[in-house]
């Protein structure tokens, strides 16, 4: 079997454009991969044309490791997040092509799973107004369709500082999402590497009674010696890695031991098989996986394959439900979240279960979309959000 050519296909909104790859083959059997870029669809679109001249035609999408190499290191240059996208989606569909090939799910050819079940957390899910009385009512919705966790950034613009009034502001707001849910769920509190260390440690300490299940990106990605200052001074959880787009880079992460919960994006980081090996990495240091995951349902159905085939994998994101629920009709077999266990459960449909309707999909053309988390009611993820 070789592949023969790639389509690309972008699900706009103002807020996210979803990027889907199909890889096609020369015995008909077509895969998908997904990834959500961040002001960069058409950087993305272009480096694919390029490698796909380059490295993905003729290819064996059997020898997903071969390819992965060569589309990483076949360009002597340094990947980044548009090139290690580029090869996340590609490397997804030639799994989705190898899974319906031999008719069996990608988590069987994983290693097979370790669990029938993922738990989902809620995000996008306060797209209301900023106030205590809005969240707890978002919130309360949230659990009504059966969720048993969500996660909520309730700091407004704040950027590396927070002052005593934003500060008690935010408090009112985690306090009702709390009261909304009650104290068995997940509260999983988002920081956005907004804050400095000793801002970062203070509100985590304002936060505490409300019980945190973790505390994510509390300092900017890029210095970790500022990230070993706030785990030292916290006892909660700390999340982070979304931003970090090659497995390699976790080296320090690793050797520090400043993160409890490893956060990489399956459509980043360069896909299925490069998460599962960070996964394992981490499980040798005692770390759990919550991928990040603020893509569509192609996306989130790859994340599954590590989830069902990792012992140390804790929870999955998921914004389908809330943010723009209507794009889940351009996938065929979307995966859901049970409402009588806020899980998503093992699927034997084989590859990755899901197929893209490239029809639905032009329904939803490429926008303009922009996200600025810096912006006033940026939270909404309304157009206005970006600025404009």
């Amino acid at each position: 079997m070789r592949i023969t050519g790639i389509s690309t296909h972008v699900v706009g909104t103002p807020w996210r454009n979803l990027t889907y790859v199909q890889v096609h083959t020369d015995e008909g059997i077509t895969g998908v991969g997904e990834t959500r870029m961040l002001g960069h669809t058409d950087a993305l679109i272009g480096y694919l044309r390029e490698a796909e001249a380059n490295h993905i035609l003729g290819s064996d999408p059997f020898a997903v490791e071969d390819l992965v190499r060569r589309m990483k290191y076949g360009d002597y240059g340094r990947a980044g997040e548009i090139v290690m996208s580029g090869i996340a989606v590609v490397e997804m569909a030639c799994w989705d092509i190898k899974g319906k090939a031999l008719g069996v799910p990608v988590w069987q050819l994983l290693g097979g799973r370790v669990t029938d079940r993922v738990k989902a957390y809620a995000n996008g899910w306060y797209t209301t107004e900023r106030t205590p009385e809005a969240y707890h009512k978002a919130a309360r919705g949230v659990m009504e369709r059966g969720y048993r966790a969500l996660k909520i950034d309730p700091f407004g613009t704040g950027h590396f500082e927070l002052d005593q009034q934003q500060t008690n502001y935010a408090v009112s707001l985690i306090e009702a999402v709390r009261d909304a849910i009650g104290p068995d769920a997940e509260l999983m509190l988002e920081m956005h590497g907004r804050f400095s260390p000793a801002t970062a440690v203070r509100l985590a300490k304002e936060m505490a009674p409300f019980k945190p299940a973790w505390l994510e990106e509390p300092v900017p990605p890029e210095n970790l010696k500022a990230l070993e200052k706030v785990a030292a001074k916290v006892d909660l959880p700390v999340a982070t890695g979304e931003r970090i787009h090659d497995r390699i880079e976790f080296r320090e992460l690793f050797e520090s031991q400043a993160v409890d919960i490893l956060q990489p994006d399956v459509g980043h980081i360069g896909g299925i098989w490069e998460t599962r090996k960070l996964a394992a990495t981490a499980e040798t240091h005692y770390m759990l996986v919550a991928p990040h995951n603020v893509g569509g349902p192609v996306l989130t159905a790859a994340s599954l394959q590590v989830g069902f085939t990792s012992p140390n994998f804790k929870i999955l994101e998921h914004f389908n439900d809330f943010a723009d629920a209507e794009i889940k009709k351009v996938v065929k077999g979307a995966p859901q979240v049970d409402p009588e266990d806020g899980c998503f459960h093992l699927s034997d449909a084989p590859g990755l279960g899901v197929e893209l309707d490239v029809d639905a999909a032009a329904e939803f053309p490429q926008q303009q979309a922009r996200f600025d988390l810096w912006a006033e009611g940026w939270e909404k993820r309304a157009p206005k959000a970006a600025g404009r």
